[in-house]
Formats: structure tokens, C-alpha cells, sequence
């Protein structure tokens, strides 16, 4: 392992943590001037040499931000998922960013956790580690649960990502009741009014209506698998037959699956076959 630091790490320093299995894992700590505050983000960085196709770029590599739920943080894809396992073959760095309970929204309450990480932490990420690929093209997003909400309202918000994925997200909160969400001062504190949620900049569908009016017709490819017996899997199909009638391209896929990380760590080896790379499997003898 090796640690670097910077020399004043309350206000630009950084500190990297590096383990070689074919990648390197690191652990980035920076300062904020958005929140304001210190925050961690993970990154697994391809190692060239080791991959088994000849020939792989150095630099331009392709970057895949990945985005947690509600429970968790940072380190949650890490440590529940294997995906570091799953990629140590594949050209693809994969960026963890934390938004903790807010949603990857900017907040109503002054914390902006939107702006951080779609307009700031690619500049952080690309001035640790230049090599990362900074084209539209080559920059995708995913997540699970909150994380895939977080995906597609990134993705429609900003288009700066040309492939989005969605594992079990809260796509669509049509036909929900405020009363069912629990604590409304979190949800308001978060989205503001809820009756304006439909028409504001937090709705998946007020975001998808609205983006060939900001970004023209070059949108997004979509992916999005939601389990039967998910509790969100209604909100899933409401959400994806309304981005099918506003012509973006989605692929859908269900099958039996709750809302769990048995299934989606399954389901990483469509979001990462679906992503414009070449996904080196690892070898599976059964």
C-alpha cells in the first residue's frame, strides 16, 4: 500500500491508497469548495500491462461513475459488490462519489450535492488522474436505488454522460402519496414541496420532457432492470414507458429479484455488457 499526502489536506490535499490486482484502488480525500466541506470518493484504476488484450491506451481511458443508495456511501460498491473482481480485465476506471442522504440533488437546505458532483468532481478526478478519459462519449453512470435515480437525473440533467444505468431506482415517484414516504421535513429538505415535485428539476420525466428543448436530439442510451417483487418495480415501469414515448432509447429488462444486492450484483454483468466497452469477463466455470 502506498499513501500519499498532501500538505494541507483541510483544503486541496489528497490521500491515495493503492492495491494491485490488476488495478489500482484509490482512495482520493479532498476539499470541497461547493459543500464546503472535506469528502472521499473511490476510484479503481485500470493497470494497462495487465490486461489481456494487446494494445490498450494509457491515456482517454473510459470512466464509469458509480453511485450508491440510501444506506450507503463511498465505500459500499466496494465493499458489497466485487466489482473490483468483475473489471480487473476491462479498460474502465470506475469513480465512487458519496451524496450521503441528499439524493444527489441540490438540497433546499444549501447543500449542493448536484453541483458537486456533476460540475466539480470530474475536475478533481481529472486533475489526480489525467489519463481518465474526460469526452462525453466515454463517460457513463449507474447506480442502485437512490443511486439509480441519481443515473438518469445526472444523465438528462447535464448530458454529460452518453450511457446511463439504473439497477432497482426510484425512477418515478407518480402515485405516491406524501404520507407513505415517512419524515416529510427529510423529503422536503431535500426536494422542497412535494406537490411541485412533478414540475420541478427533480422529476425524471419533467427532466426527460424538457431535454431535447436544452440539449437537442443527441441523448443518452438508457439501461434499466428493476425486480417483480421489488417494491419499486411499478415506479420503474411507469417510468420507462414515459421515456419510451419521449424517444429516448432504453433497454428494460425484469425478472424475479427484490430489492437486494444478491440481484445487483447479478445485473452488473448486463449494466457493464450494455456500457460501450470491451467487457473482459472474468473466466467462469459453472
Amino acid at each position: 500500500m502506498i499513501e500519499l499526502r498532501g500538505s494541507n489536506i483541510e483544503r486541496t490535499g489528497y490521500r491515495i491508497c493503492i492495491h494491485s490486482v490488476n488495478m489500482a484502488i484509490l482512495k482520493i480525500n479532498y476539499f470541497s469548495e461547493i459543500l464546503g466541506i472535506v469528502r472521499d470518493v473511490n476510484v479503481i484504476y485500470p493497470e494497462a500491462v495487465k490486461n489481456p488484450d494487446k494494445d490498450v491506451p494509457l491515456t482517454d481511458i473510459p470512466v464509469l461513475y458509480l453511485l450508491h443508495g440510501m444506506s450507503g456511501n463511498q465505500d459500499t460498491w466496494l465493499n458489497r459488490s466485487g466489482i473490483d473482481r468483475l473489471i480487473r480485465n476491462t479498460n474502465l476506471a470506475i469513480v465512487m462519489p458519496s451524496t450521503d442522504l441528499a439524493w444527489y440533488s441540490n438540497t433546499t437546505y444549501g447543500a449542493r450535492y448536484f453541483d458537486a458532483i456533476v460540475e466539480e468532481l470530474p475536475n478533481v478526478i481529472h486533475n489526480f488522474l489525467p489519463n481518465l478519459s474526460t469526452k462525453r462519449e466515454k463517460n457513463f453512470i449507474a447506480g442502485l436505488s437512490m443511486g439509480g435515480y441519481g443515473a438518469f437525473k445526472i444523465a438528462l440533467a447535464s448530458n454529460k454522460f452518453s450511457y446511463a444505468a439504473s439497477l432497482s431506482g426510484a425512477l418515478s415517484f407518480d402515485n405516491m402519496a406524501p404520507e407513505s414516504l415517512g419524515d416529510l421535513a427529510y423529503w422536503q429538505g431535500i426536494f422542497g414541496e412535494l406537490e411541485n415535485f412533478e414540475n420541478s428539476e427533480n422529476s425524471i420525466q419533467k427532466l426527460a420532457s424538457d431535454f431535447d428543448g436544452k440539449f437537442g436530439e443527441h441523448k443518452p442510451k438508457l439501461y434499466a432492470w428493476c425486480g417483480h417483487q421489488d417494491f419499486l418495480y411499478e415506479a420503474n415501469n411507469v417510468a420507462v414507458a414515459d421515456l419510451k414515448d419521449k424517444g429516448f432509447e432504453i433497454t428494460y429488462e425484469t425478472s424475479d429479484g427484490k430489492h437486494e444486492w444478491y440481484y445487483w450484483v447479478k445485473m452488473m454483468d448486463q449494466v457493464l455488457d450494455f456500457l460501450p466497452i470491451k467487457y473482459n469477463k472474468e473466466e467462469r466455470l459453472s
